[in-house]
């Protein structure tokens, strides 16, 4: 996965990547709002984390051959909050994990902005589910437009990766990109 055009398929890594953040996002919100008490906290933190973890290396495999230097940065980014989420470090009220994430996915969102493997509507999604997470950098903002937020930005987060999942990218264009980014 580390060379540009990479050995495997980018298809596969689309569709692992929608489907490790359905089970992602389905832990973590079925651990934080519906079985707070019954499950373990492995379940709750680790599992959500160590798939997103995955998501992110697989968005970096697919989003590399537009920008590399700006997919590392995503990469970083998230990875920093991720960990920072699963320590659940909230100084002061500000959820930096969110922050971090927030960054990650204006980037991914501006990556797909400038893929020509997948519709840019959902480069703009992703780039406004980033702009509601970075709404977390003012705890009354957020908490003042809380749940709302909370619903706008997974929405517009989770349909760029729902078409991860369904559709993929298109093979096709992603190589002829790949090959002009060498």
């Amino acid at each position: 996965m580390t060379e540009q055009t990479g050995k495997g398929s980018p298809r596969l890594w689309a569709r692992l990547a929608g489907i490790l953040y359905l089970i992602s996002v389905l832990t973590a919100v079925t651990g934080e709002f519906f079985a707070r008490s019954n499950m373990d906290s492995f379940t709750k933190i680790v599992v959500p984390v160590v798939c997103y973890m995955a998501v992110t290396l697989l968005m970096y495999a697919i989003f590399q051959v537009v920008k590399r230097s700006l997919a590392l940065l995503a990469i970083a980014f998230n990875m920093v909050g991720l960990v920072l989420d699963a320590y659940r470090w909230q100084p002061q009220g500000l959820n930096v994990g969110m922050v971090f994430h927030g960054v990650y996915c204006v980037v991914i969102g501006f990556l797909i902005l400038r893929a020509r493997f997948m519709p840019r509507l959902l480069g703009a999604l992703m780039a406004l589910a980033g702009l509601i997470w970075l709404l977390y950098l003012s705890p009354p903002v957020a908490g003042r437009l809380a749940p709302y937020n909370t619903v706008v930005g997974l929405a517009a987060e989770a349909l760029p990766m729902l078409w991860l999942l369904v559709m993929a990218v298109d093979e096709e264009k992603w190589r002829q990109q790949a090959s002009e980014s060498k």
